[in-house]
């Protein structure tokens, strides 16, 4: 690949042997009028993950670039390691176990984000399945959504899946990366996604289509997570947005109702109490 490509195709990938191969393809039957490249980072995985993204990269030379380190290096620095070798004006996300259904999903996408000076990411709706490919859940009537940052803050994302994200290669954006508190996230996306709008003033547009694959299987590290577990990761997330991000006094209120509503139950009965006054003393 000569040109500059329009976009790149950030994949992080780890034991995925069983889907990476499904995410590829998906990524090569992109029909556009631009350039892109395919990034793919894998993090030391025992399985066949390797072997597979080693037979497309040499079938396809100069398209598929494969990133390995000869550690686990974890999905942040994973991640990071990828996205440092993303040169697009846009980068394209998805996850060695997910992919993508609509051909034209990056053409659309590209098409929005140069018309439009408003927004910073653009995503669109996802079908989550489970490992048999089995229909978990697609909205029924998909239409066009907008999320702010004060919107991501309230905990509004809906319809913003990794894996249909396309957002600005802005060099201040990646500056995330550089903080040593995001190194503490469990929900890497929804920080970034809060990040991007707040630097960058601009919004997440939805887009109303069906274009992509979430897959809820026993090796995901979000989706088959103990619900208890799970609960833990957003209050501790929780609590990392209210001490690293700014936000009106008039917000303390509504993220105070937030925590209310959604976490001070589990919370109490759990007996975590230094954790309560912890979060309290952010908010009052």
């Amino acid at each position: 690949m000569t040109n500059q490509p329009m976009v790149s195709i950030c994949c992080i990938t780890y034991n995925h042997g069983r889907f990476i191969a499904q995410a590829i393809e998906s990524f090569l039957m992109q029909q556009t009028n631009f350039e892109f490249e395919i990034i793919v980072g894998d993090d030391c995985s025992s399985d066949q993950t390797l072997k597979i993204v080693k037979l497309f990269s040499h079938k396809h030379p100069g398209k598929i670039k494969l990133i390995t380190s000869p550690k686990n290096l974890g999905t942040h620095n994973n991640l990071i390691n990828c996205q440092k070798f993303c040169t697009g004006k846009y980068v394209a996300l998805c996850e060695g176990d997910d992919y993508w259904t609509d051909i034209f999903k990056l053409q659309k996408q590209v098409d929005f984000l140069e018309q439009s000076v408003d927004h910073v990411i653009c995503c669109h709706y996802t079908r989550v399945i489970n490992e048999n490919n089995e229909t978990l859940y697609v909205h029924p009537n998909p239409i066009p959504l907008e999320h702010t940052y004060f919107d991501l803050l309230s905990g509004k994302q809906e319809e913003t899946k990794t894996a249909s994200m396309l957002y600005r290669n802005f060099p201040e954006i990646n500056q995330l990366f550089a903080k040593q508190w995001f190194f503490n996230c469990f929900a890497g996306d929804k920080i970034f996604k809060l990040f991007a709008t707040h630097l960058s003033g601009k919004k997440i547009y939805v887009m109303p289509d069906v274009m992509s694959c979430y897959r809820n299987h026993t090796g995901g590290v979000w989706s088959m997570i103990d619900s208890k577990v799970r609960m833990e990761r957003r209050i501790s997330d929780f609590n990392l947005i209210i001490k690293n991000f700014t936000y009106p006094t008039y917000k303390r209120k509504s993220l105070l109702l937030l925590y209310i509503k959604e976490y001070l139950l589990f919370e109490l009965r759990n007996r975590r109490l230094r954790k309560v006054y912890s979060t309290l003393k952010y908010l009052i």
